[in-house]
């Protein structure tokens, strides 16, 4: 699965159009190898980016669950903790390759 996109379903608080619109907009990427469309297909994968996040609502709005909801920060907090453990550094920091950062 693309890194971009995260779990969305069972957190708290709910998660939140803006992050169903990111990971589609992230799908959709992935799928096309696009950063950026052309403007013949522009309107092609804008189009694509609305229904699959109509569709992810929808499934999300579907899907039950008896877990308690996920915590967002705590959860947030785990993936900063595992990428320290695994690179040695903070999710959101970008060492120059080679270690010459």
């Amino acid at each position: 699965m693309c890194r971009s996109i995260r779990p969305l379903f069972n957190y708290d608080p709910p998660t939140t159009e803006a992050e169903i619109h990111a990971s589609s907009l992230q799908y959709v990427r992935k799928v096309t190898g696009f950063r950026k469309p052309s403007r013949t297909n522009q309107a092609a994968s804008e189009a694509a980016v609305r229904d699959i996040a109509r569709i992810t609502q929808t499934l999300l709005g579907a899907l039950a669950t008896e877990s308690p909801p996920r915590n967002r920060s705590l959860e947030a907090e785990r993936a900063r903790a595992r990428a320290q453990q695994r690179f040695g550094h903070a999710s959101h920091e970008h060492p120059l390759p080679g270690g010459r950062g």
